[in-house]
């Protein structure tokens, strides 16, 4: 080959190379949400949709994470683990390969183990089983939301001060029901209260009638509620009706939610519970959000899982570009130990089981200018609410 040849060969081969990299600078970041669109949780998935529009709305009209555009598709779960998992897998082969959205732990349990198998990183924002962050850990999984074990910490600094000591326990028939249940328990009987009953109803259950009655007659003083969505609205309104709720002090988590509330009215006047997330936190980053959200969703503010999932899309987010890749080993490397200022404050990603650290609040629902709302009442700092890393996560 001649000077001549070898010259426009190495231009060619320059106008090649710099196509690809162009071509791959410009590859959009896709990011799949499997969720529950539909089914007793189809109003919470609608939730999870609206924060994620709202974060990717905003990114792209800044131009993207790094001149990259993010692409988002949807995939109905039924919050059931199996539909899940096979939703999961399908917007990975997709091309979708960056996951959030589940909102049952059972479905996250179902996909977490694949992850690597797909070649695949997820961000939890909702699902709160102990075990998504303990035993059943992965490597590609990271949760910025508050699990069971935190929620039952920070119920602790409130349960301590009341007066009642026989509890009744409501929860939903599922991992994260349960594991509420046995959150509640490890905690009042640490305190010397004791439990007198326990039932957990299968998804989307229209007759709570049994399950009052059980607690009616078991004379327990409190009731702890461990449901949400449709559930937890149902269960709600028959209780009022069998004057339970005007008996006995009732407290829950996932169930005095401002979606929730809105629903309920009256019915949930007074009732306390965790709030792991609200509109009022004084933060820059918050403020932002709740005036961002009342533009694109006239007359809401973001509740407890839009507040939830919004955070997950800025830790994503920070950690794509972070990572100055859109790779899922690359974004897993970089979500390890991310520290970034969010709408809850400034937080930090724990290398030992992936659980972002941060505080959480506890509450209740009164009437605030007019509208009952749920009013946080206690902080509980991170070093307290977020106890030490379970050892049983083997990363």
């Amino acid at each position: 080959m001649n000077r001549k040849m070898k010259l426009l060969a190495g231009v060619a081969l320059a106008g090649l190379m710099f196509g690809a990299v162009s071509a791959q600078a410009e590859d959009p970041v896709r990011i799949g949400v499997a969720t529950a669109l539909t089914g007793a949780y189809g109003d919470l998935g609608e939730q999870v949709r609206r924060a994620v529009d709202l974060a990717v709305e905003e990114v792209n009209a800044k131009g993207g994470i790094d001149g990259r555009k993010v692409e988002v598709q949807y995939l109905d779960t039924q919050a059931k683990a199996d539909i899940a998992r096979q939703q999961a897998e399908k917007l990975v082969n997709d091309g979708y390969n960056i996951l959030t959205g589940s909102i049952a732990s059972g479905e996250a349990l179902g996909i977490a183990p694949m992850l690597e198998r797909w070649d695949a990183v997820m961000v939890g924002t909702i699902s709160k089983a102990d075990a998504l962050t303990g035993a059943e850990c992965s490597p590609r999984y990271f949760r910025v939301n508050i699990p069971d074990y935190a929620d039952a910490a920070t119920v602790g600094t409130w349960l301590k001060e009341q007066p009642e000591k026989k509890w009744a326990i409501m929860g939903s028939d599922t991992a994260w029901g349960r594991n509420s249940g046995a959150s509640f328990t490890k905690t009042a009987e640490g305190l010397g209260g004791q439990i007198m009953t326990e039932g957990y109803a299968g998804l989307g259950t229209n007759d709570f009638a049994p399950y009052i009655q059980k607690i009616q007659d078991s004379g327990a003083e409190g009731l702890w509620v461990a449901l949400a969505g449709r559930d937890a609205i149902n269960f709600a309104q028959q209780a009022k009706q069998f004057g339970l709720l005007d008996k006995m002090k009732v407290a829950g988590v996932s169930f005095v939610t401002d979606n929730t509330v809105k629903t309920l009215g009256d019915v949930s006047k007074d009732i306390y519970g965790i709030i792991n997330y609200s509109a009022t936190l004084d933060t820059p980053e918050n403020k932002s959000l709740v005036d961002a959200w009342s533009k694109k969703y006239p007359g809401t503010w973001p509740a407890n899982f839009e507040g939830e999932t919004y955070l997950g899309m800025q830790v994503l987010f920070a950690a794509i570009d972070k990572a100055d890749s859109i790779a899922p080993e690359d974004i897993a490397e970089a979500l390890n130990d991310i520290e970034v200022d969010t709408i809850v404050g400034k937080v930090k990603m724990r290398p030992e089981d992936h659980q972002l650290i941060r505080g959480n609040f506890f509450g209740q629902v009164q009437e605030v200018d007019g509208v009952l709302r749920p009013t946080i009442q206690v902080q509980v700092d991170a070093d307290v609410a977020m106890p030490n890393a379970d050892p049983a996560c083997k990363l």
